[in-house]
């Protein structure tokens, strides 16, 4: 079933800034998944926080959200990590269940 298909229950917004370190959510319970969108920079991100051989997300390591990009994130929440690719990013978190 593609979760796009099912109905989602809002369950809270987030920002995030000041990323000159890695940075992470901070999860509402029941949430499933999140729709972020970078805003005046671009931000990079990582989910696999904790994992054996894994690296920290930096400002050019990591997968890159382009500023206006919306990505949508279905998973383990608590595991990500941002960072901004330039200083002055601002990630907008919305959360659902």
């Amino acid at each position: 079933m593609d979760v796009r298909d099912t109905p989602l229950e809002p369950l809270g917004y987030q920002k995030l800034t000041g990323m000159s370190s890695a940075a992470a959510l901070t999860v509402p319970k029941r949430a499933r998944s999140a729709l972020l969108k970078a805003e005046a920079q671009a931000v990079r991100w990582k989910d696999d926080t904790g994992l054996q051989g894994a690296t920290a997300v930096t400002a050019t390591e990591g997968m890159l959200i382009d500023v206006g990009d919306e990505f949508f994130y279905s998973g383990k929440l608590h595991q990500l990590r941002f960072f901004e690719a330039t200083a002055g990013a601002i990630l907008n978190v919305s959360y659902y269940a």
